[in-house]
């Protein structure tokens, strides 16, 4: 591979308005928060269909089955698109699938009505980030694209702290037909909005010519680094499942810790996420050259802080802010992520590229909740713990193999 595959997106040369930029980060954020909203539009009103359809788990793991694959297929092919006819039409497009999604729900009377629900909220998710990523590397300036990087990761965690207030708290005061009816007015409230702006959101389309080169779907494929990228979101992402889905029942089987302290505990992780992703923004922005190692630091530690958690050595206190602490560190470590996949990425291919990247993504979202359930099964609490510890430690060696692979280039 020489030189001239990899490299940063079409450089700027005219200096960029703060507001410009800042109206853009703001837009691209508030469209990556709906997007984390969507993942728990369906968990949420797990326990109310239960009762009212009569599922059993295994049913209602197969909706989530169900739209994490078509999320994750979907992104590795919306890269091709956003690339082919612009990031604007694709985000457009998802947000419309998202708000369809919802109204389908409001009216939703069987099990196979859910599943639909499902596939139209998995086709809305799954082209989020080749857009979002697109949008900011051709669209923001450098010297701020660390920090770009770092709200967008902040505005994914509010989506994700945002839906169960959202939902639990409209189906709780009326019904869960209602809650999606609102959650549909709000998908396409945030359609008009950037629509009203999509200026702020239209991005450059590569030449037909550079899509049958170097930048074919089939090049893409062969690139190690691209690979490598997945490899490292896969795994990295396995630890937050984890946490996400098992880490309440752990902290009060290892810990006896109550379920309000459990929720505050997962709560705390999320706003800990949030503020490492802040402050990683002015890390990523200090070392852009050596992105790949600020993440494998930040990973390695925050395998410590989760493997300590699986010790039993700490008190109830102790494992809380271990855990919360563990969010903190992967935090610091989001933006330079997004700069290291950035630095991996041929000139031109930027949708491509992070569409097969962040398939990874979904892919560990998938796999994680039945692989470590096996674990939680059995009763095998620490072993949970320390299995993703070992996945965050995987992702280190994926990490530090792109970086060496950008270099060798």
């Amino acid at each position: 591979m020489n030189t001239a595959t990899l490299g940063l997106e079409e450089p700027q040369v005219a200096p960029v308005p703060l507001a410009q930029d800042v109206k853009i980060i703001a837009l691209v954020g508030f469209a990556h928060m709906s997007s984390h909203f969507s993942h728990l539009l369906l968990p949420l009103m797990f326990p109310i269909f239960t009762k009212e359809f009569g599922l059993s788990f295994s049913a209602l793991g197969f909706l989530m089955s169900v739209f994490f694959a078509i999320s994750g297929f979907g992104q590795a092919f919306s890269g091709f698109v956003v690339d082919r006819i612009g990031a604007r039409p694709v985000l457009f497009g998802a947000i419309l699938f998202l708000g369809l999604g919802c109204l389908w729900a409001t009216q939703a009377s069987s099990y196979a009505d859910l599943i639909l629900v499902a596939v139209l909220l998995g086709f809305g998710n799954c082209s989020f980030h080749p857009v979002d990523y697109t949008i900011l590397n051709q669209r923001v300036s450098q010297p701020r694209l660390g920090h770009a990087f770092s709200v967008h990761g902040v505005t994914g965690n509010l989506g994700w702290a945002v839906a169960p207030v959202f939902m639990i708290g409209i189906s709780t005061a009326t019904n869960w037909h209602t809650a999606y009816g609102c959650a549909a007015v709000m998908y396409f409230s945030i359609l008009v909005l950037l629509w009203i702006f999509r200026d702020s959101v239209v991005t450059q389309v590569q030449s037909k010519a550079h899509n049958t080169s170097s930048g074919s779907m089939l090049s893409i494929m062969k690139l190690p680094t691209v690979w490598l990228c997945f490899g490292f979101f896969l795994f990295s992402t396995m630890t937050l499942s984890v946490v996400q889905n098992f880490a309440m029942t752990i902290l009060e089987s290892l810990y006896t810790v109550s379920v309000k302290s459990a929720t505050m505990t997962l709560t705390s992780y999320m706003l800990c996420a949030g503020v490492g992703m802040l402050s990683g923004g002015f890390v990523a922005a200090k070392f852009p050259t050596h992105s790949d190692r600020v993440v494998a630091i930040c990973m390695a530690l925050g395998a410590a802080l989760v493997a300590l958690c699986g010790t039993s050595w700490l008190d109830n206190l102790g494992a809380m802010v271990v855990l919360a602490a563990t969010g903190f560190a992967l935090g610091i470590g989001g933006p330079s992520r997004d700069m290291m996949i950035r630095k991996a990425t041929p000139k031109g291919a930027t949708g491509r590229v992070y569409g097969v990247v962040y398939s990874g993504l979904d892919v560990g979202f998938a796999i994680a909740p039945a692989f470590f359930g096996f674990f939680m099964d059995h009763a095998w609490y620490s072993a949970t713990l320390y299995g993703s510890a070992i996945t965050l430690l995987i992702s280190v060696f994926f990490a530090l193999s792109v970086g060496k692979r950008v270099i060798a280039a």
